[in-house]
């Protein structure tokens, strides 16, 4: 393929979850409004264990969490305190500052699990970069769904596949999650400007040339492609308009001014911060 651009991930491990990174890449620092992508790998809890990310700070992007399989726990320094199953739409956005945490919830804890899901951030545009915070959940089946001749779409976010999501995103923006069956065959229009695809599961190709399972493909602007499932394939589609500037990630902050960074960073170590309610723990701000 010599139109597109193929990302193999880096890993990484959040507090105990083993991940896969594509986004941001030496290769490619953004997909359309997406600066930050990560796979949370099939992982495999025993009774008593689970994932405790502790509050931790955000400006200037908004948090997406999608799973597969599972349940996750999220409050913020909004108030939020809601359960997110497989199949809900976690949504945050930052604005100026927010805090929040992700953990397993007590009871699935209690008797082990098994999670596996995505979590993107979108970088905010400039007008909404500094805004007000913002939280909200939506439950698997208020997303809208296509299944027809054997390829399942749905919508995570965003519009496209004459789909539109009810996730309040701030920029033109294209997520969704599709099951094909296999020998069937998805296009991908050219009606949103950046699109990538990134394989989860299966063999498939995109016009005639193979995907790599856990491969980031970047698709030209422009062009439609067709996806041909080898064998039955669970992907994710992505991307929106542009970006409106680059933007520069330090830790847990996205800005387009590297200022608004350094102010956080600040604000953080100082705590001089929205906390969580009820929570203490923290992690605190890394070394550059």
């Amino acid at each position: 393929m010599t139109t597109v651009t193929v990302i193999r991930p880096r890993a990484e491990d959040v507090e105990g979850q083993p991940i896969l990174r594509p986004l941001p890449s030496r290769e490619c620092r953004s997909v359309g409004p997406f600066v930050f992508f990560d796979h949370m790998l099939r992982t495999r809890y025993a009774p008593g264990s689970g994932m405790n990310i502790r509050q931790h700070p955000h400006i200037g992007l908004s948090t997406l969490t999608y799973l597969f399989e599972g349940e996750l726990l999220h409050k913020d320094s909004l108030g939020s305190d809601q359960v997110v199953q497989a199949g809900d739409v976690s949504w945050m956005t930052a604005g100026s500052a927010i805090a929040h945490v992700e953990r397993t919830p007590d009871a699935l804890k209690a008797k082990g699990f098994e999670l596996h899901g995505l979590q993107v951030w979108l970088a905010s545009p400039k007008a909404h970069e500094q805004g007000p915070g913002h939280y909200s959940h939506h439950p698997a089946n208020s997303l809208p769904v296509s299944d027809n001749l054997g390829v399942a779409i749905r919508m995570i976010a965003g519009n496209g596949f004459c789909l539109e999501s009810p996730v309040p995103v701030l920029s033109p923006t294209l997520y969704a999650e599709a099951h094909m069956q296999t020998a069937t065959t998805l296009l991908i229009p050219h009606e949103h400007e950046e699109r990538a695809v990134y394989v989860l599961d299966g063999d498939a190709q995109l016009d005639g040339e193979p995907l790599a399972v856990h491969s980031l493909v970047v698709l030209p602007a422009g062009q439609s492609m067709t996806l041909f499932a080898e064998t039955d394939c669970h992907l994710v589609i992505f991307g929106g308009a542009p970006l409106d500037g680059p933007r520069r990630i330090n830790w847990n902050f996205v800005a387009s001014d590297p200022a608004l960074i350094e102010q956080a960073r600040q604000r953080w170590a100082a705590g001089d911060w929205p906390t969580v309610p009820g929570e203490t723990g923290r992690i605190e701000l890394p070394l550059r």
